[in-house]
C-alpha cells in the first residue's frame, strides 16, 4: 500500500485544525472573560478562580498597606485602588472571614487628587471622580485610606476636599511607619 503525500498533508493539516480548535476552547476563560465579580464589592474588584496551591490558613488575619503614588488617568477608575476591591473579593471568595481583613492605603504624588471631589473635578476639567464610588464601597469594608500631608501641602488640598473616608496623615512616611507599628504589612505592588 502506497501512502499519498496529498493525503498525509491532509490528514496533517486536519490535526493540526482539531489541535487548534481544542487548545483554543481550553483557553476560553482567560484574559478579562476569566474574571467576574466578587462577593463582597460587586461593582468593583472582579476576581478570577484559581486552583491555589499556597494553602490560606483558616482563621487567617490580613492587615495590609498599600502605597499609591500614582494617579488614574482623568475620569477614570485607578487600578491600584481598585486592587483593594479585589484583595477583599478574592480572599472572601476562598474562606477568609470579611471581619479578619484590614486594609490601608497611603497616597501621595499625584494621586492625592483621586482622594478629592469638587476639587478633582476643578483640576480635571469638569471630569467626575471615577474613585468617588469605589472608595465609597470600600470604607464600610475596615479600609483606610490617608493621604500625606505634605503632598496634599503641595498640591493644595485641604482636609474639607478629601472624600469621605479619606484622612489626612502628617506625611506618607509617617503614616507607613505607624501602619507598620500597628501590625499592617507592606504590600510590595
Amino acid at each position: 500500500m502506497k501512502i499519498i503525500p496529498q493525503a498525509i498533508n491532509y490528514t496533517l493539516n486536519i490535526a493540526c485544525l482539531v489541535f487548534l480548535i481544542l487548545s483554543t476552547a481550553s483557553h476560553a476563560e482567560s484574559g478579562l472573560a476569566a474574571f467576574k465579580s466578587g462577593p463582597v464589592i460587586k461593582e468593583f474588584g472582579n476576581i478570577a478562580e484559581v486552583n491555589n496551591q499556597l494553602p490560606i490558613p483558616e482563621n487567617v488575619r490580613f492587615k495590609v498597606a498599600f502605597d499609591l503614588g500614582r494617579a488614574a488617568d482623568e475620569g477614570k477608575i485607578n487600578r491600584q485602588i481598585d486592587t483593594l476591591a479585589r484583595f477583599i473579593n478574592m480572599h472572601v471568595a476562598n474562606g477568609v472571614k470579611l471581619e479578619n481583613i484590614e486594609l490601608a492605603m497611603v497616597v501621595h504624588g499625584k494621586a492625592a487628587v483621586d482622594m478629592t471631589g469638587a476639587l478633582y473635578q476643578k483640576l480635571n476639567k469638569g471630569a467626575v471622580n471615577a474613585n468617588e464610588a469605589l472608595i465609597a464601597a470600600l470604607t464600610p469594608h475596615q479600609v483606610k485610606f490617608y493621604v500625606c500631608g505634605q503632598t496634599a501641602a503641595y498640591y493644595g488640598i485641604g482636609v474639607e476636599d478629601l472624600l469621605p473616608g479619606v484622612e489626612m496623615a502628617l506625611s506618607a512616611l509617617s503614616a507607613h511607619a505607624l501602619l507598620a507599628q500597628q501590625g499592617y504589612s507592606l504590600n510590595p505592588f
